[in-house]
Order: structure tokens, then sequence, then C-alpha cells
């Protein structure tokens, strides 16, 4: 064979692969999915991102024709759940729930098995919730200040939950404290769960619990609601304000959620799920769920939220300096 004979037959081989390699990427998007579907909630149930994971995947079910599994795997700070979905096959069959607490962690812990930046592809943001500063019915204060006031004259003594170490609830306790000067003693839970029943049964005095934990125990009487954490009222509760009008200037937190899947995962997947969840998103009963839940439906394509989680590891990084808090 001579040379130029062979040369040309790579030519057409090469041009051949290609075509080939062009033609599975649909292929892979036509077949997916074709078995069930694992979606790793970092928190046990009972919590606001319990409560998100299990409405995304029961319209996920019926929009891809695969059942979605709620795998809640609680601990560590959300970081348990997240490194297991971290070293799960990029395949598109295991899809992780990340939180604001993922991005927290980042600098919260001194050492993860995990990069919440390198060993996640990003597929949409999907929500937000603002926290509430809510206390127990036996603590007698009805705003803000006056719970200043009366936390003040108690250094150290009020405990509040959290649903664990290096959570937002954590966090927003830590910077209101910071901001304030009120020292409160930390008590962590498993789970935003927990942490409100333990509310409820008076082991402890107050919470920064998110919004979807604690709405039907403030709206029935409870709990008592003093203030909302994002910069705007919540449409949920627009009675209630928020920390920054009743007296603390300039605070501003709240609680995210969004789908995320292991790196290497194949772009068409990727691509189909956002598709499936934006789509999800706008389905009437599923916002009048949102809503009477306290969540802000929110979408994204995969290199907003990719910048989005960077920007946020970076913000809580200078979040977790001020407060002094560390976990190991």
């Amino acid at each position: 064979m001579k040379l130029g004979d062979f040369n040309g037959l790579m030519v057409c081989a090469i041009a051949l692969f290609a075509g080939a390699s062009l033609s599975v990427a649909p292929a892979i998007a036509q077949l997916y999915p074709a078995k069930t579907i694992r979606l790793i909630v970092p928190f046990p149930p009972g919590g606001g991102t319990d409560t998100m994971g299990r409405l995304l995947g029961q319209k996920l079910s019926e929009l891809l024709g695969q059942q979605v599994v709620i795998d809640n795997r609680p601990g560590g700070g959300a970081n348990i759940g997240a490194e297991i979905a971290a070293k799960s096959p990029p395949d598109g069959y295991t899809l992780f729930l990340a939180t604001v607490t993922n991005a927290i962690g980042a600098s919260l812990y001194r050492k993860l098995n995990y990069d919440l930046v390198r060993d996640f592809a990003p597929v949409t943001l999907v929500a937000t919730t603002p926290h509430i500063l809510v206390v127990h019915l036996s603590v007698p204060v009805k705003s803000v200040k006056e719970f200043i006031a009366f936390a003040k004259a108690r250094p150290g003594q009020l405990a509040y939950s959290s649903s664990g170490s290096g959570s937002a609830s954590h966090l927003g306790a830590e910077l209101f404290g910071h901001m304030t000067g009120v020292k409160m003693t930390h008590v962590p839970y498993k789970g935003g769960g927990p942490s409100v029943i333990a509310l409820l049964s008076g082991e402890v005095s107050l919470a920064f619990a998110t919004m979807p934990s604690v709405i039907a125990q403030v709206k029935s009487g409870k709990l008592r609601g003093l203030a909302v954490t994002t910069a705007k009222r919540s449409p949920s509760t627009p009675e209630i304000p928020t920390v920054s009008e009743a007296g603390v200037p300039d605070y501003d937190m709240g609680s995210w959620y969004g789908l995320m899947v292991p790196s290497g995962t194949p772009k068409e997947i990727i691509a189909r799920m956002r598709s499936e969840t934006h789509k999800l998103l706008r389905f009437p009963d599923i916002k009048q769920r949102m809503d009477a839940t306290g969540f802000e439906a929110l979408t994204s394509t995969p290199e907003e939220f990719g910048a989005f989680t960077k920007s946020e590891v970076d913000k809580w990084a200078k979040a977790v300096n001020v407060s002094g808090a560390r976990a190991d």
C-alpha cells in the first residue's frame, strides 16, 4: 500500500469516527434515562432541603418517565451526602441537591474529601428562601429590638438550634451575634427537622430556621416569628419585617438550592435535566406549593450556576472568618 493510499484511508476513517461521535451525543440524550435516578439530599427528612428535594423528585419522575428516588444522607454539615455524590459515576443517574451549606463548608472545614467546584458539574439553580428568626413562646419578646435587649441581659444563656455546624442557620446566627453584640450558645442538630423539633419542645430558645421548616408553626402560633433574614420581606409572610428593618441594618442572608451532578457527566444529560427542571418550576401546582412553603423559584444556565457557586464560596469564606467559626 502506498503512503498516499494509507493517508487517504486515515482521512476517511477519521471523518467516519467524527461523524459517529457527533451522532452519539443526541443518542445519549434520547436514551436517557433508562433506569431509576437517585437524588441525594444531604439532610434528614423534615427540613427545607428535604422539602425541596421531594418536590423536585416527584415532578421529575413524571417528566422523565423514570422514578427519581430521594436518598437522604445527613451529617457532617451536608458533607457526607456531597462526598457520596461527588464520587458517584458521572452517568446522570446520581443528582445532588446542593445548598448554601455546601458553599459555607468549603471554608468552614479544614479538610474535605471533595471540592464543590472541581468535583461537580452545575445543572441549574432551583430556588431560594429566607430564614426566619423564630423564638419559643416562653421567650417574652415580640420584636428584634426586644430580643437583643433580652439576650444581652443574659449573655450565653440563650441557646439556638441549627441544622448543623456550618449550616446557613448556624452562620446566620453567628453573623447576627457579631453585628449586635449578642452572645448565644449554639446547639447543632442533624438537619432542619430535628432543629425545629428541639425548638418546639423548649430544648432551645430560638433558631434562624429556613422558612419552609417553620412557616407552618409560625402561622399556627406554635412559634413566634420576629423577622426574616433577607433584604426584602417574604411574600409568604409579608407581615413579618426583615432583620434589617427591625434594627440590624444591612443584615442579609438566605438559603439557595441547586441541582448538580458529578463532574464528567455528559453535557447532553445536563442539558436534558436542566430543561426538565425549568419546565417543572413553571407548573402552576409547583408554584403554588413553593409559595405556600416559602420558596421562590430561581433558574439559571449551568454556566451561571457555576459562577454563582464560586461567588458563594468566596462570600461565605469572609463570613466564616468574621465569625471565627471552625469545624473539623
